[in-house]
């Protein structure tokens, strides 16, 4: 099997880019927990093949995050990567292929850097002009040893700084990235928030997710659609009280269930467009 038929394979599943390296050099960024879970799925790993699927289609109004607006890239990405599988199976008869999306132990982002596809952002995100950081990631896990050619990791964003000065909660540093002030996070989080938390959410114009770092970036100045039609049809721009009145757990997810937004259930959307109709409340008065 050459480079050529996987860029072929890759291509056919609608991948922007993909790449490889031996799940030995990847396990270097992973903790030791999440390498024992790895080799639970698959025992003696060998290889890692992490592709980037784009999904920006184009600026609308709304108030859920443009990742949320259509199918759940869960699903979305690991049917397309199946597809790789399948050629892969043929190919390597005895092999295993596991694809996954945001799913799994195996740390895509560092995959794709090491890879070298795209930029690494200040913000934690994989750029890849010309979509930008507006990509979804999946990877292949196998334990076949893929004879793939050795590559440069990915370089710096040019560092101009912008994500890290208008990101609501200060989660973005030189250091990286403070999970526990990502306002994307907050927006997902169970249970009550604290004040501050509260506040935040308050103050933001989505109700799931948050877009600021990635709308300031230069290299989202412009980028290109998505040529996948999973990313482009059927979008839920926008959920408000009406469309969840009456939802039980149940119906919701009947309703909603193939969405990235519904995982949590209804409950912090309602919470979050409450408080942001109180903070709308008290600007009004």
């Amino acid at each position: 099997m050459t480079v050529t038929t996987l860029n072929e394979a890759f291509a056919a599943a609608g991948a922007a880019a993909w790449g490889g390296l031996p799940f030995g050099e990847l396990a270097e960024d992973m903790t030791a927990a999440a390498v024992e879970q790895t080799e639970r799925l698959c025992p003696k790993p060998q290889t890692v093949l992490v592709a980037a699927f784009p999904y920006y289609a184009g600026e609308r109004g709304g108030n859920l995050s443009l990742y949320a607006r259509g199918p759940d890239y869960h699903q979305v990405v690991t049917a397309r990567l199946n597809t790789v599988c399948d050629f892969l199976r043929e190919r390597y008869k005895n092999a295993a292929f596991l694809a996954a999306a945001d799913n799994s132990p195996l740390p895509e982002r560092q995959a794709a850097w090491r890879c070298g596809m795209g930029l690494r952002g200040k913000n934690g995100l994989v750029i890849l002009p010309p979509y930008g950081s507006y990509v979804f990631l999946g990877t292949i896990l196998t334990d076949a040893a893929l004879d793939l050619p050795k590559s440069r990791p990915s370089p710096d964003c040019m560092g101009c700084g912008k994500c890290l000065a208008v990101c609501p909660g200060g989660a973005l540093g030189e250091g990286g990235v403070d999970l526990s002030r990502c306002l994307s996070k907050l927006t997902q989080k169970k249970g009550t928030l604290t004040g501050e938390e509260a506040a935040l959410v308050e103050a933001h114009p989505l109700i799931w997710g948050c877009d600021t770092c990635q709308k300031v970036c230069p290299y989202n100045a412009s980028p290109a659609l998505t040529p996948l039609s999973e990313f482009r049809e059927g979008l839920v721009d926008s959920l408000w009280e009406e469309d969840l009145e009456g939802l039980t757990n149940r119906t919701f997810r009947k309703k909603y269930g193939d969405r990235a937004f519904a995982w949590r259930g209804p409950v912090p959307l309602r919470r979050n467009l409450t408080l942001q109709a109180a903070d709308g409340a008290s600007r009004e008065s």
